[in-house]
């Protein structure tokens, strides 16, 4: 037996989940695919690419074609400074995409990325399958009970602070620790209000330093702890580009090598910009960790 299949031999099984919306499920199997659809004018990377509802509708489906698993529509911009925008704004960038894709692609998985709830029931009523809070529902006590109402599965990601706020001087006594307890807490909350089936998500860049952001990589196994899935979100962050004195546009590579890291790690879904540079890594990785069944 050669070394790399003496080491496959040691190492611990890939744990699968199966997320469940009515009308469908998604079995986590083996690493899938998020692709990010920012129907914004001022998101970080494709801000004002795709805010038209045509062209949006048109990424989504070309996304799904490309192979993603999940698409995450957003009408609210989360990067560092956002301000917020009003539930009617958010809702008219958004709600024409997730019914123009569905009326094409009726099987689509859809997560909507929003921490209000009046924007999640909307867009569950129109078919979304699952709800993507970058607060886990901290920002509106009304979105967990929502979710729950319409049984589909959660995000739940770890931020300190708001958008406006999170990258002003961001501490822990110790990043892993502190965002594995916020994280457990607010998993056991998601339960008790009735939600059975959620995901997890360390918050790469949303109230982190530069070290805060390469710990909770480094650590990532460490959340396998919470028994949820884990998602990674690091598609081209200032994590990468800033410290390749790159910007966004020219932060593929390190975004590929990132992703790479996490799935070493465990992650069960990559949130990206680039579905096929992702997927490549998915079934290079799968070579070098193969799943036994």
């Amino acid at each position: 037996m050669d070394g790399m299949q003496d080491r496959n031999m040691n190492e611990p099984d890939f744990k699968s989940y199966e997320l469940t919306a009515p009308g469908r499920n998604l079995v986590l199997d083996a690493p899938k695919i998020m692709a990010i659809l920012n129907c914004t004018p001022d998101s970080f990377y494709d801000g004002g690419r795709f805010n038209a509802i045509d062209s949006a509708i048109e990424r989504g489906l070309d996304l799904l074609d490309q192979g993603a698993d999940i698409i995450d529509i957003g009408g609210q911009s989360t990067r560092p400074g956002a301000t917020e925008i009003d539930v009617a704004e958010e809702w008219s960038r958004i709600g024409a995409v997730i019914q123009g894709v569905l009326d094409r692609r009726p099987d689509a998985w859809i997560s909507v990325d929003t921490h209000r709830a009046e924007i999640a029931q909307r867009a569950l009523e129109s078919g979304a399958a699952m709800i993507n809070d970058i607060s886990s529902g901290t920002l509106d006590p009304e979105m967990l009970a929502v979710v729950a109402q319409h049984n589909v599965p959660m995000v739940l990601m770890h931020m300190q602070g708001t958008p406006e706020t999170m990258q002003n001087a961001p501490h822990y006594d110790n990043a892993i620790e502190d965002v594995y307890r916020w994280l457990e807490k607010r998993v056991n909350e998601a339960h008790d209000a009735g939600i059975r089936e959620v995901l997890v998500d360390v918050g790469f860049g949303f109230g982190k330093s530069m070290e805060h952001n390469y710990a909770l990589l480094a650590g990532l196994d460490r959340f396998h702890g919470l028994e949820a899935p884990i998602m990674a979100g690091l598609s081209r962050k200032s994590m990468i580009w800033k410290a390749l004195n790159g910007t966004p546009e020219t932060a593929l590579n390190g975004t590929t090598a990132a992703h790479a890291w996490a799935l070493e790690r465990g992650a069960h879904v990559l949130r990206v910009h680039d579905v096929v540079a992702a997927k490549e890594t998915v079934a290079l990785h799968a070579l070098l960790r193969p799943r036994r069944p």
